[in-house]
């Protein structure tokens, strides 16, 4: 071999060794990985988005701020007390509803709140399923719809209605007085679960219904409380109301169910009116997530105390709530 070949072939070996590595750094082309999760078709069903903060959370959870959608807290526990038939003037700065004012001074007050109807029962109605079914009066009514405790049981959380003087074993009439909570009136009309079918045709969901001997403040995540005719200040004077809640309320402020996120309203169901939309009504908004002393000018009604607690627990929204504001401003919202 000659010098000039001699030359070339470490070159060459040198170029050879370059496109082995090559090569095998690249290697040959591979088929794609299948996806993880297959491209939607057009037959796939649609993903149902609830109108409100998100998927509930797990029940009894609590995030102690409001979240980032709603402006709501995710409270442990909600009550809401139902009074009766009294003007914001009447109530509010009242001498001698010293209780109900204390309330307003260390938490706060909707200054613009009202009922939704006339008579009392389609507020009622109002604030437990979004719609007043277009009931005008008074009378019993079987209501096939869905309610703000069909929402609940579906998120995992549990709820009662508790009225005082209510008969048990899931008693439909129309009025009952005295039994287990001593003397006193219970009105159907103000009691709106026994008014739903899928309620009153369901035992093991009508056993819900008790009365007010069986209250525990932290027993249910949702209460509904329904004093009797005299505690509600329906028959009797305002100031009797205020004595019950003196003696009511604090089971609840001072329970460790209201002090981990609880949320406490207290509001009339109508004023002493005759305004055709329920006119204006103190709707005290209570809760450990709150400046005290909060007054909001934002008007509000029993579609907007539903709506808060959808939003509060993700829970979507029942027909006239879904347009109505929540009561977030007491919460920074």
């Amino acid at each position: 071999m000659g010098d000039r070949a001699r030359r070339k072939a470490p070159l060459a070996f040198a170029w050879l060794i370059v496109l082995v590595v090559l090569g095998c750094a690249t290697g040959p082309a591979s088929p794609s990985a299948p996806s993880a999760v297959p491209s939607p078709t057009s037959s796939s069903p649609p993903t149902l988005v609830p109108t409100g903060s998100g998927p509930a959370s797990a029940p009894g959870s609590s995030s102690g701020s409001p979240s980032s959608s709603s402006g709501v807290p995710d409270f442990a526990h909600v009550w809401i007390i139902v009074l009766e038939n009294q003007d914001y003037g009447r109530v509010v700065d009242a001498a001698d509803m010293p209780y109900f004012n204390d309330l307003i001074a260390k938490y706060g007050l909707a200054e613009r709140s009202s009922g939704v109807a006339r008579p009392s029962q389609p507020n009622y109605f109002a604030l437990f399923s979004g719609s007043t079914h277009g009931v005008h009066d008074n009378g019993v009514h079987d209501i096939d719809a869905p309610t703000v405790v069909d929402q609940i049981e579906a998120s995992g959380r549990t709820w009662k209605e508790y009225a005082e003087n209510r008969p048990p074993d899931c008693f439909t009439g129309a009025t009952a007085s005295d039994g287990r909570d001593g003397s006193g009136g219970y009105r159907r009309k103000h009691a709106p679960a026994i008014s739903f079918d899928s309620i009153r045709n369901d035992p093991e969901r009508c056993a819900n219904l008790v009365d007010f001997t069986s209250f525990r403040p932290g027993d249910v995540d949702f209460s509904l409380i329904i004093p009797n005719q005299c505690d509600a200040a329906h028959d009797c004077d305002a100031s009797e109301a205020d004595k019950w809640l003196s003696g009511f309320v604090p089971t609840i402020l001072d329970s460790q169910a209201f002090a981990a996120v609880g949320l406490l309203i207290v509001t009339f169901d109508e004023d002493a009116g005759n305004d055709p939309s329920g006119g204006h009504v103190a709707t005290i908004v209570a809760s450990p997530e709150m400046p005290a002393g909060f007054k909001s000018q934002q008007p509000h009604d029993h579609y907007g105390v539903l709506r808060t607690i959808e939003d509060a627990w993700g829970l979507g929204c029942l027909a006239e709530s879904c347009s109505a504001a929540p009561m977030r401003e007491f919460f920074g919202g």
